[in-house]
C-alpha cells in the first residue's frame, strides 16, 4: 500500500455528533466516578505513585521498550538491569514520569502550550535514545512513520512537512485553547491531530499519550493530573494504531473519536477499580502494622512502603525519619508477616532490597509479584 500523506485542509474536522453523543455521556460518568475516589485520597502523589510509574512504563512500551514497573523499582532501589538495553528503557521510564513532573510544574503557572510541551519534551529525551534528535525543538527536516529503514515508497504514514509544521501546529495550539462543544471530544481531536503533526523528531507517542492527563486536569476533569491512559492503548496496540492512521487515510474522525471515548471509559473504570484498592488496601494495613508493630511510628513506616514498594532496608532506615533501631525492627516484623518479602538478600555491605507484594499486585492488575 502506498504511504498515506497528512491530511491536509482536514483540521479541524466536521464530526457526526450523531454518532458521539451516546459515548460522550457515559464517558464522562466513567471519569467523574474515578475523580471522586482520586478527590478522597489523602495523599495521591505518595499512594498512586506505582501506577504513575506503571503508565511511563506502559507508554514508553508502545514505543517498544520492554522494562516492567518492578524493574523500574528495583532499579531505583539500586539493583543493576540484565542488560545494557534493559537498563536504557529503564532511563526511558524514569524521564517520562519527570517530564509529566516537570508539565504538571508548569502548568501551576502557564497554561497548556506549546512552550509547556517543549520543555517536557526536553526532559523526556534527556540523556536517553533521542538525545541527539533536537530534545525541546520542533523538527526542521520531513519524517517517515515505519518500519526501520522505510523510504517513502514504504513508509506506513508521512507528517505534516516541515516547511508546514509551524503553521499546524498554530492551528493545533489554537484548537488547544478554543471553546468547543464538549472537552472529551476536544481531546481526541488534540491527541490524534498531535500525532499526525509529529512535531518533534522522536517522542511524539509519549507526548501524546502524557497531553491526556494534563488536559483533562487543566479542564478541571479531574482534581490530579494523574489519568492512566496507556494500559488501553498497550493492551489495543493495533487498533490504536489504526484508528490514528484511518483519520489521515480515510478521514475517519468520528471513527478515531468514539474509539478515544471507548478507551476513555474503559480506563476510567480501571483506575477507578485500582485507585479505590490501593485507598482500600492502604486502609487495611494502617491498622494491621500498627498491630503488628505496636509502634507510634507504623504509619509513617506505612507511608514509606506505599510511596516506594521496592526499597533497600537502608534507604528506609537512613530517610523513613524513624529511629534506625526502630526502624530496623518494623522492617524485620513486616518481613516475618509476609507484608514484605526480599527480592535480594543482603550481603556484606550490599543492603537487603524488599518489596511489597500486595500493592504491586494491585498497580499491575494481577498477581505478580
Amino acid at each position: 500500500m502506498p504511504p498515506v500523506p497528512y491530511h491536509e485542509g482536514q483540521f479541524p474536522p466536521e464530526l457526526d455528533w450523531g454518532a458521539l453523543v451516546p459515548l460522550i455521556g457515559p464517558a464522562s460518568a466513567a471519569i467523574a466516578r474515578y475523580d471522586g475516589v482520586l478527590s478522597a485520597i489523602p495523599n495521591p502523589a505518595l499512594l498512586l505513585s506505582p501506577l504513575t510509574t506503571q503508565e511511563a512504563v506502559l507508554s514508553s512500551r508502545i514505543e517498544g521498550t520492554q522494562a516492567t514497573m518492578g524493574e523500574v523499582l528495583e532499579f531505583e532501589a539500586g539493583q543493576t538491569p540484565a542488560t545494557p538495553e534493559r537498563r536504557d528503557d529503564i532511563h526511558e521510564v524514569l524521564n517520562y514520569r519527570r517530564a509529566m513532573t516537570a508539565a504538571t510544574q508548569a502548568l501551576g503557572e502557564l497554561p497548556l502550550s506549546g512552550r509547556v510541551i517543549r520543555d517536557a519534551h526536553r526532559v523526556l529525551l534527556d540523556g536517553v535514545r533521542g538525545q541527539n534528535r533536537a530534545p525541546g525543538e520542533f523538527r526542521r527536516t520531513p519524517v517517515m512513520i515505519g518500519p526501520p529503514g522505510c523510504t517513502p515508497e514504504t513508509c506506513h504514514f508521512m507528517p505534516i512537512g516541515a516547511d508546514r509544521l509551524p503553521d499546524g501546529f498554530g492551528r493545533w495550539e489554537k484548537y488547544l485553547h478554543a471553546d468547543q462543544p464538549d472537552h472529551l471530544v476536544q481531546l481526541a481531536i488534540l491527541h490524534v491531530e498531535f500525532e499526525a503533526l509529529h512535531p518533534f523528531m522522536d517522542g511524539n507517542g509519549r507526548m501524546g499519550r502524557m497531553l491526556i492527563p494534563l488536559f483533562l486536569w487543566q479542564r478541571g476533569l479531574i482534581s490530579r493530573p494523574m489519568f492512566y491512559i496507556s494500559a488501553y492503548f498497550e493492551e489495543h496496540r493495533d487498533e490504536y494504531y489504526d484508528s490514528l492512521l484511518a483519520v489521515s487515510r480515510d478521514g475517519a474522525w468520528t471513527a478515531w473519536c468514539r474509539y478515544f471515548l471507548q478507551a476513555v471509559q474503559a480506563q476510567a473504570d480501571d483506575n477507578l477499580q485500582k485507585a479505590k484498592a490501593i485507598l482500600d488496601l492502604y486502609g487495611e494495613m494502617k491498622h494491621r502494622v500498627a498491630e503488628m508493630t505496636r509502634s507510634q511510628f507504623s504509619v509513617r513506616a506505612l507511608d514509606w512502603i506505599f510511596g516506594q514498594p521496592i526499597f533497600r532496608t537502608t534507604d528506609c532506615i537512613a530517610n523513613s525519619g524513624i529511629p534506625e533501631p526502630t526502624a530496623r525492627r518494623l522492617l524485620t516484623v513486616l518481613q516475618k508477616e509476609d507484608v514484605l518479602r526480599v527480592i535480594s538478600p543482603g550481603r556484606g555491605r550490599r543492603a537487603a532490597v524488599l518489596g511489597f507484594p500486595a500493592l504491586l499486585n494491585v498497580a499491575e492488575g494481577r498477581e505478580i509479584f
